[in-house]
């Protein structure tokens, strides 16, 4: 059976809450034995939610901005160096079968948009973009929540009812 993945999208440079966050839902994904997938880079939401994932005992893929494997998490345990600049932001987006957004900036809102409009399920982690913007992004759900746990619980839901676990 094909493993599920868990992308976290987010930020490159974090606030400590945001980081904090971050880590915890590399934790959950681990501990409900999900794939993690981030954007790979050794800051931010990036490493973060990697080095939750690793912690956790779980499985962490980095698809990278860059095309140096150097350029990676050491946390990571796939990279996947793209030289592709933010259009590797389509990757994140369609190789997840759900998107957790943490704070971020305007990479971030382009992988929400791009959730959105591929209908992929987003999870917005203490980051509300405003309704403007995500109804304007497309059909896609999104669910605005407080904490990694309630994250992992909206995941496991949505999981179900799309005949995954």
């Amino acid at each position: 059976m094909r493993r599920t993945i868990i992308g976290v999208m987010g930020g490159s440079a974090a606030d400590a809450r945001t980081a904090d966050l971050a880590y915890e839902m590399g934790r959950q994904i681990a501990e409900h034995g999900w794939v993690m997938l981030c954007g790979g880079r050794p800051t931010g939401v990036m490493d973060a939610s990697a080095r939750g994932c690793r912690d956790a005992g779980g499985l962490s893929v980095g698809v990278l901005f860059d095309g140096e494997r150097e350029a990676a998490s050491e946390h990571l345990d796939l990279v996947l160096p793209t030289a592709m600049g933010a259009a590797r932001n389509i990757i994140n987006v369609l190789s997840s079968d759900v998107v957790v957004a943490c704070r971020g900036a305007g990479g971030t809102l382009s992988e929400i948009a791009l959730a959105l409009r591929f209908e992929r399920p987003v999870i917005l982690l203490d980051f509300d973009p405003g309704v403007t913007f995500l109804e304007a992004c497309g059909p896609g759900p999104w669910f605005l929540v407080g904490s990694a746990e309630e994250a992992a619980q909206r995941i496991a839901h949505l999981l179900e009812e799309m005949g995954r676990s």
